[in-house]
């Protein structure tokens, strides 16, 4: 059986946030703006980000403010509101 990592996951140290927005939906979206979504839960935002980092958890973030979905361009990068989720 041949594995397939996702089209978006180019390094292993790509690096996804994850927070809940301002509407109570979990944010998961990759620094640059590659990949995101949008989702119901925490488990189910850690889960996608895991399949698109190539199930890296120690580069996944978790943002203490309100992150909002944006495809268009890269999250800034946070200062004292993170935490790492692994």
């Amino acid at each position: 059986m041949k594995l397939v990592e996702p089209p978006s996951c180019s390094a292993a140290s790509t690096v996804v946030f994850i927070g809940k927005n301002s509407r109570g939906l979990w944010v998961a979206q990759e620094q640059n703006g590659l990949y995101g979504g949008l989702f119901v839960n925490r488990a189910q935002a850690v889960k996608y980000a895991l399949f698109e980092n190539g199930h890296h958890p120690e580069t996944i973030i978790e943002l203490a403010r309100e992150p909002e979905l944006d495809m268009g361009g890269k999250i800034p990068l946070p200062a004292a509101d993170t935490r790492r989720v692994a």
